[in-house]
């Protein structure tokens, strides 16, 4: 094995270490998130919506960081977002006022938001031709298994009777540990030109992305606080269902990639968003509270499918436009995330 291949496998290895840290400590909020909100800040249904608001924002101003800091090799922008990340995160422990709750999930909104581009842009200029729905597949494999390692210390440490804010402070530590990961990532991988990248030709790839802003809001805003909110679900119980779905993604990421790279991006997204609609029609009519678990589960597993969006752009998009791309796709997720919640609450 030459060097060039060695040191591309040891990026790639630190980006996976990356991935798998910001997994830990995503997953840990995503976790916590519908109980803390229920049980230890009392939200509304409004509340709930005019926050989930406020934190998609800093999607859309990602796009604005980015291109002011373009330049910068991004392994450095990543660490410094996710250092931003992880203080966040960690001070969400220390909140009891709804403003301050609001202040603190915007700042590490930003930081991750920031973050969100970056993995896949440098995945893909780290990938060998021919083998990017394989790296980036690799790349979320390894985040499903550091979010089902959040998961299984979230779950022990409540076991032991461990309460939820210091698990705040434990998702924050993870997110700083992959900070320090990227710094050990090949500095010539630079951002790109600071301009906007807003071309006819991608059309369907920024549509794609509003529509997958609706769907991802409609399962992180609501669904998981209409189970503890109406169907009084535990913290315990959200964790498991959060554990099947980390070990999923784990034994089916790869095996998605793979496929995008075999059958093409329309097949598998017009499965996917096939798929979608029924999972949505379930939350709609199903009140069984163990019918509407298999749905959060099956509606959670299948976003492994939406990297098929981010593969199709990198077959157009050259590598100078790259990462501004994704960033702008990442904008029209976020305008849709911050007009979803504020239209269902």
């Amino acid at each position: 094995m030459d060097n060039v291949v060695l040191h591309r496998e040891r990026s790639i290895r630190f980006l996976c270490f990356a991935a798998a840290a910001v997994g830990f400590a995503l997953i840990l909020q995503i976790g916590l998130n519908a109980n803390f909100a229920v049980e230890q800040m009392r939200l509304t249904g409004l509340e709930q919506g005019m926050l989930e608001a406020f934190r998609e924002t800093c999607g859309i101003f990602a796009l604005g960081i980015l291109i002011l800091i373009a330049g910068l090799a991004e392994p450095v922008i990543a660490a410094m977002a996710l250092v931003l990340f992880g203080v966040g995160l960690a001070s969400v422990a220390f909140v009891h006022q709804y403003y301050w709750l609001v202040i603190i999930n915007v700042i590490w909104s930003q930081g991750l938001h920031v973050w969100f581009p970056l993995p896949n842009s440098m995945g893909l200029a780290l990938a060998e031709p021919g083998q990017q729905g394989k790296r980036l597949g690799q790349i979320q494999a390894w985040g499903a298994l550091g979010s089902a390692a959040g998961l299984f210390a979230a779950y022990g440490l409540t076991q032991a009777g461990v309460a939820i804010r210091p698990l705040y402070i434990l998702a924050g530590s993870a997110a700083i540990i992959a900070a320090a990961c990227c710094m050990f990532i090949p500095k010539q991988i630079r951002s790109a030109r600071p301009r906007l990248v807003i071309r006819k030709e991608y059309g369907l790839y920024y549509l794609l992305n509003f529509f997958e802003g609706w769907r991802k809001q409609i399962f992180l805003a609501f669904a998981g606080y209409l189970l503890v909110f109406k169907y009084g679900t535990s913290l315990k119980t959200m964790l498991v269902l959060w554990m099947i779905v980390q070990l999923v993604g784990w034994f089916s990421s790869k095996a998605v990639g793979r496929l995008i790279d075999r059958v093409g991006e329309r097949k598998v997204l017009v499965f996917y968003y096939g798929f979608m609609t029924v999972c949505f029609i379930g939350y709609a009519v199903i009140s069984n509270k163990y019918l509407l678990y298999g749905v959060y589960l099956l509606d959670s597993c299948f976003f492994v499918f939406a990297m098929a969006i981010t593969t199709y752009i990198g077959k157009l998009a050259p590598t100078n436009e790259k990462t501004l791309t994704l960033s702008t796709g990442i904008a029209a997720n976020h305008i849709a995330a911050v007009s979803m919640p504020l239209s269902a609450a």
